[in-house]
């Protein structure tokens, strides 16, 4: 675990009260929050029941909370965590408290409100939601994908995201003018393929055209999650077609 470095009461008190400082800096939020023996998010949890259960919603709660969120604690569990707390400490304080967490949860709506702490992560890697998972096309995806509409005036740009090992059918775009698709990675590992192409490894940054009428699938690497915006391409007489599964050997032969 990284180690913790405080430096708020040299800040603010240094020169009016140097030992508090001290105290807070290199005791309290030093010594203390860099102890092992209990796990940082844990920790970060108590921290929020003890100032709640004081009745303490200034600025340090906010702190705490943005900690809590900061070290793992999801909206889920936050929310568990107060409601329980309000019961034995007063309905009052839990609504106070509440009116914190909503704002601090949600400065970044779906950052770290998923449970697995990869994708957590991998939230946090781009500027675009992951959204809602994608079951709409459930049946065209081997694992699970997620969809965020970026637009949908003009142009439609999506935001897809893909777990470890999760890929779409094989398809093709069709139109009788213009047509296709544009992907454009922006966040985690994955591969685009054309039909009797080798893949093509997708990071950050990467950006692949498809005319309309290539088959291809596109999805995420076994060991990373994966997201790409995808770009309609504006054409005439517009469709997808979709086909048969990329199959585990298929897949299996990228690494």
């Amino acid at each position: 675990m990284e180690k913790i470095v405080q430096t708020a009461g040299r800040n603010a008190l240094g020169e009016f009260a140097p030992e508090f400082a001290h105290f807070n800096d290199d005791v309290l939020l030093g010594e203390n929050w860099n102890n092992q023996d209990i796990n940082i998010k844990t920790r970060s949890i108590i921290t929020v029941v003890a100032l709640m259960s004081s009745g303490i919603t200034d600025s340090s709660l906010v702190f705490h909370l943005q900690n809590a969120k900061a070290h793992g604690v999801t909206q889920k569990e936050i929310a568990a965590v107060i409601t329980h707390v309000a019961f034995y400490v007063g309905w009052p304080k839990g609504w106070a408290v509440f009116n914190l967490a909503k704002e601090v949860w949600q400065l970044n709506e779906g950052d770290l409100s998923y449970e697995d702490e990869a994708m957590r992560a991998h939230a946090k890697e781009m500027v675009f939601p992951i959204g809602a998972p994608n079951d709409a096309f459930a049946q065209y995806f081997v694992g699970q994908s997620y969809l965020a509409p970026v637009s949908i005036e003009q142009v439609g740009i999506f935001n897809i995201t893909f777990e470890p090992g999760c890929r779409n059918n094989w398809h093709i775009h069709h139109a009788s003018e213009g047509g296709g698709q544009i992907l454009v990675c922006v966040a985690g590992r994955g591969y685009y393929q054309e039909w009797g192409k080798d893949a093509v490894e997708m990071k950050p940054g990467n950006c692949i055209n498809i005319p309309a009428g290539v088959k291809h699938w596109h999805g995420a690497a076994p060991d990373s999650w994966f997201s790409h915006l995808a770009i309609e391409v504006p054409g005439k007489d517009g469709s997808n077609e979709w086909l048969e599964a990329v199959t585990d050997e298929q897949y299996g032969k990228l690494e």
